[in-house]
């Protein structure tokens, strides 16, 4: 979905299934010469509307456009292994910075490659998000765990909670994870609440492993906060397993709803 000035874009098609797209230049985005963008990614389509309407602006006066881009697209692709792979993130970034937004602005990327790739960029952080889930559970006892180490080192520092964090066990040459080992504060896991804080969430695979692994440990209820939540949350066993109680994620991608999922509003998009 994309939004300009807070207002949805009109986006359909022409009989060839090519895009049309209604956006009538208003006095709004010309006076001051600027204008702000916000894509809550839903399909790769909109990468063509959003080339087609920065273009249309800036061709009408809009000196300055802002992106607002919570979820960054193709962010899962940060890497190759061979030349057969395609670097997805990192031609999506040069187009991004061919467009020539004056600011990028993203929550939570999903790794430091996306930081280096994007011109322009400002990070929000989730920690607002992490407290804001921390005050609904509203357990002076809580503790905090992290599925891996990378997640350890990112999120540890938002809050004083003691913690714990995952080793992943994974099958390299299917890419699966097969089970994990528990680090940190191992002692204070028995009979408290557990929220596990993470970037991304497609299935819950991890957070599966994570959850029986801390119940296994005499966890009592675990609950999840991921910043970014695909739709296929709904195709795994996240919601169904009875294993996490509920979840918490931004607005910055889900489109679905369950009644096992609260959604947070981020006020800055």
């Amino acid at each position: 979905m994309l939004l300009l000035n807070g207002k949805a874009v009109n986006i359909g098609h022409f009989p060839d299934n090519t895009l049309l797209i209604k956006e009538y230049v208003k006095t709004d985005h010309t006076e001051d010469r600027k204008a702000v963008i916000t894509w809550k990614f839903e399909n790769n389509e909109e990468l063509s509307a959003l080339i087609f309407l920065t273009k249309h602006l800036k061709s009408h006066g809009v000196e300055k456009v802002t992106l607002n881009m919570p979820y960054i697209p193709n962010a899962r692709q940060d890497r190759v292994k061979s030349d057969e792979d395609v670097f997805t993130l990192k031609y999506f970034a040069e187009v991004i910075n061919w467009l020539g937004f004056d600011c990028v602005k993203v929550l939570d990327p999903h790794s430091s490659v996306s930081e280096a790739l994007f011109d322009h960029l400002i990070v929000c952080s989730s920690k607002p998000f992490v407290n804001q889930v921390i005050e609904k559970i509203a357990d002076p006892e809580l503790l905090l765990f992290y599925p891996d180490e990378g997640a350890m080192k990112r999120y540890s520092t938002y809050t004083d909670r003691p913690y714990a964090f995952g080793i992943k066990k994974r099958n390299w040459q299917t890419g699966k994870i097969e089970g994990l080992e528990v680090s940190g504060f191992t002692e204070y896991i028995s009979g408290r609440n557990v929220l596990i804080v993470d970037d991304l969430c497609s299935k819950g695979g991890t957070f599966i492993h994570s959850a029986k692994k801390l119940k296994e440990l005499n966890a009592a209820k675990i609950y999840l906060f991921v910043s970014h939540c695909e739709n296929t949350i709904l195709e795994g066993e996240v919601l169904s397993s009875g294993l996490i109680e509920r979840v918490y994620t931004t607005d910055s991608l889900l489109t679905k709803t369950h009644e096992k999922i609260e959604v947070l509003k981020n006020e800055e998009y």
